[in-house]
């Protein structure tokens, strides 16, 4: 069986860890039919992922928060972008919410607006098909 004989810096770690959210929305948009594009580079439109049909295109931030609390207050992390949806993660519960992405500077994650899902393809899928 393989062993992972490095360690990574706490803050290289937590870049891997969001990264891998990234991927798993992607992975199940996929899935499910959606064209994923994927920027080389989302520094200056804080656009994680671009999810496309036929004849539309949607703006993604995926975002993990460290909290079993779904009231937590999140950010509004990508002002003056244009981003269509925020796709948050909880790390330490099985969880997430789907939420427009919105103008005022912070907002609670469980908000009427938000969409939750079940940490699962099937889920996730069934809430991102309500946006």
């Amino acid at each position: 069986m393989p062993v992972k004989n490095s360690q990574l810096k706490e803050k290289t770690l937590a870049a891997h860890k969001q990264l891998s959210y990234e991927n798993l929305v992607a992975a199940w948009l996929m899935s499910d039919g959606w064209e994923v594009l994927i920027p080389a580079i989302d520094h200056g439109k804080k656009t994680d992922l671009v999810v496309a049909d036929d004849n539309n295109y949607y703006r993604i931030q995926v975002k993990s928060i460290q909290s079993i609390n779904e009231s937590i207050m999140v950010e509004n992390k990508w002002k003056g972008a244009n981003i269509d949806y925020v796709i948050y993660f909880s790390r330490v519960g099985e969880w997430g919410y789907i939420a427009p992405a919105f103008k005022k500077k912070r907002i609670h994650l469980n908000d009427p607006a938000h969409i939750r899902f079940h940490a699962h393809p099937t889920n996730f899928l069934k809430a991102f098909k309500k946006i």
